[in-house]
């Protein structure tokens, strides 16, 4: 079976959000949905998948239940579902900046298509700042963007007070996967005194989608937070997995490292990890070959 995957957000005013959960939860599993969809009190921000043909049936209910349009939906496919379960989360944010001023229905940045984008980051005088955490970035990246080096979005505010305080009269083009994160990170960067600051609209995921592979100044793999890990040029899946060592994306070449071992380590912490760690390690890839020999699906300890 082939499954329809819709990536969206929308910023927008929902007091009435903790009333939302329950319905929608109901509805996307009526609707054979898998995902994540986040709702707080700024809006929601979800990647579902459902069988092929009924992914506008779930969007439909979405912008039913909540009054939202949904302006920006990203589409791909995939052979194989992504998702575990259908999860509906309320949230404090939609996206985590932390307790600084972000709030992009009064103010954010000026959004670039990605078919302006070229152009804007070949430009020698613009920062180009890649407003991901540093294990996306690893898996690919725009060239010639920074790496903030956070480990989670709510670290970018600090980042950008020390190392761009001084530099609030230059060009900035921002970009993320999907764009929610450029609208937080530009509405804070607007209100601390940023005058020129750019961002990509339809995140990478429009970029990728849009852009000709041989016009691309994309490299590498964009992060996913689902079983495919990472898609590539018209969103096809890269062949990146995830090691059960450190929880790290690992590409295709990583793998055929000496390093590397299935379920159990990989080049990044192959040296971290104690003998102990290892053994355990491959006591559960054990079991997960054991579990799909015998055709079932081996969950490992359920988290607390």
């Amino acid at each position: 079976m082939t499954w329809d995957i819709a990536a969206f957000y929308q910023f927008a005013r929902l007091p009435q959000y903790r009333d939302l959960q329950s319905g929608l939860l109901q509805s996307l599993k009526g609707l054979g949905a898998r995902g994540s969809l986040l709702v707080a009190a700024e809006g929601v921000n979800g990647t579902i998948a459902a069988p092929q043909g009924r992914i506008t049936e779930v969007l439909d209910a979405i912008r039913a239940q909540t009054g939202l349009a949904l302006p920006e939906v990203k589409f791909s496919v995939a052979e194989a579902q992504p998702f575990k379960r259908m999860k509906v989360r309320l949230k404090k944010e939609i996206v985590t900046i932390g307790p600084v001023y972000a709030d992009p229905e009064a103010v954010v940045g000026t959004y670039v298509e990605p078919e302006q984008w070229n152009a804007l980051i070949s430009d020698p005088d613009v920062i180009v700042i890649d407003t991901r955490n540093s294990y996306e970035f690893k898996v690919g990246s725009f060239r010639n963007a920074i790496d903030p080096g956070t480990d989670s979005f709510g670290e970018f505010p600090a980042w950008v007070r020390h190392e761009l305080g001084g530099k609030k009269n230059r060009k900035i083009a921002m970009f993320c996967t999907g764009g929610i994160r450029c609208e937080k990170a530009t509405s804070f960067m607007k209100h601390e005194g940023f005058g020129e600051v750019f961002h990509l609209k339809g995140g990478i995921l429009r970029y990728l989608e849009t852009m000709p592979q041989e016009q691309s100044l994309w490299s590498g793999g964009c992060f996913v937070f689902d079983e495919r890990v990472a898609v590539g040029h018209g969103l096809c899946e890269t062949g990146h997995s995830i090691c059960h060592g450190c929880l790290m994306p690992v590409s295709p070449e990583e793998r055929l490292s000496p390093a590397y071992e299935e379920g159990v380590c990989c080049p990044a912490c192959a040296a971290t990890l104690s003998e102990t760690q290892k053994a355990s390690n491959r006591e559960r890839q054990r079991q997960f070959t054991l579990a799909r020999q015998r055709g079932k699906h081996h969950l490992g300890p359920v988290e607390g």
